[in-house]
């Protein structure tokens, strides 16, 4: 089989891996990248806990080849974080207790920050539309919406 040589940026750093034209992006992100955020819940695209961005669009990475990550901008949930500085969502998932196993976790704090970089002020309706292709079996949704709703509102008193 002929491999692929991707050039990409991940997290704001360039990237450069060898892949088999049928690989996923998930498959590259944790098994030669070693970033294990993002997590195989389904692999169909159905639970959202491998998502991530690409150039600013959600979408699953089990879903995605990593071929098509040539010159492109990927967001995983490893980028949200400043070193040791937790991003105001992570914070807020912490303080309501948005999350209980953390398997969906990473994929919803990516969605969540995907959204409230398209919309900083989402109505509660709006967060669990945008959220809608995440699924969480533990916590329900109510404290992850109540996170994201607190984050966004501590975000629009910064800017």
């Amino acid at each position: 089989m002929n491999m692929i040589h991707v050039r990409t940026t991940i997290n704001g750093d360039a990237e450069e891996f060898v892949c088999d034209p049928r690989e996923t992006m998930l498959d590259v992100l944790r098994d030669r990248l070693s970033l294990t955020g993002a997590k195989e819940g389904c692999g169909t695209g159905d639970c959202g806990a491998c998502s991530i961005t690409l150039n600013g669009q959600l979408v699953c990475s089990c879903l995605m080849l990593a071929a098509e990550a040539e010159g492109a901008e990927i967001g995983t949930v490893e980028g949200i974080a400043d070193g040791e500085q937790l991003h105001v969502l992570q914070e807020k998932f912490l303080e309501h207790a948005a999350l209980q196993c953390g398997i969906c976790t990473p994929g919803i704090l990516v969605a969540s920050r995907a959204l409230l970089d398209h919309n900083p002020d989402p109505t509660d309706t709006e967060i669990r539309y945008w959220l809608a292709g995440n699924l969480c079996r533990c916590t329900g949704y109510d404290k992850i919406v109540r996170a994201v709703s607190d984050a966004a509102a501590e975000l629009r008193e910064v800017s």
